[in-house]
């Protein structure tokens, strides 16, 4: 079941690509877009998160910390961020697997991975929008904006 809207988002500390680990609480003060994604060097999930990628500075101007989530380990994210040029922390939930992922609704028990689902969650630590689309489709990054700008 994926949180409520208007409620805290589930908190999280998870090990980064770029060295350590990061928690939701250390972004307080920032809008947080939390992008969930089943697998590195996946067709989707590369395209998806090469458009965050070329599209940085539109969530730059929004002050919005952009993180990515997956199951996959540290290693095969930092692989999978050297190899796409991602700049924006990669963040693994493998151990103890999925347990960000399912905290947040999005675990697929079947698949071992997280599902496509996007949170959006404000300065305060609130969620404020989501969206969980079927596997195998892709989500649209300009959503995002545009809940951003809502939530200012």
């Amino acid at each position: 079941m994926t949180p409520t809207i208007g409620e805290p988002a589930p908190a999280f500390e998870l090990p980064s690509t770029s060295g350590g680990s990061l928690s939701l609480e250390s972004l307080r003060g920032r809008n947080v877009v939390i992008v969930f994604f089943p697998f590195a060097f996946t067709g989707i999930c590369t395209g998806e998160l090469c458009t965050l990628r070329d599209r940085e500075l539109d969530f730059s101007s929004d002050e919005a910390a952009v993180l990515g989530i997956s199951c996959d380990s540290r290693q095969t994210l930092q692989a999978f961020a050297a190899a796409e040029n991602l700049s924006m922390p990669l963040l693994s939930d493998f151990w103890p697997h999925g347990d960000t992922a399912s905290k947040y609704g999005v675990f697929l028990d079947f698949l071992g991975a997280a599902n496509r689902g996007t949170f959006i969650i404000d300065r305060d630590g609130i969620l404020r929008w989501s969206v969980v689309t079927e596997l195998g489709q892709a989500r649209d990054p300009q959503d995002y904006l545009k809940a951003l700008a809502e939530i200012g």
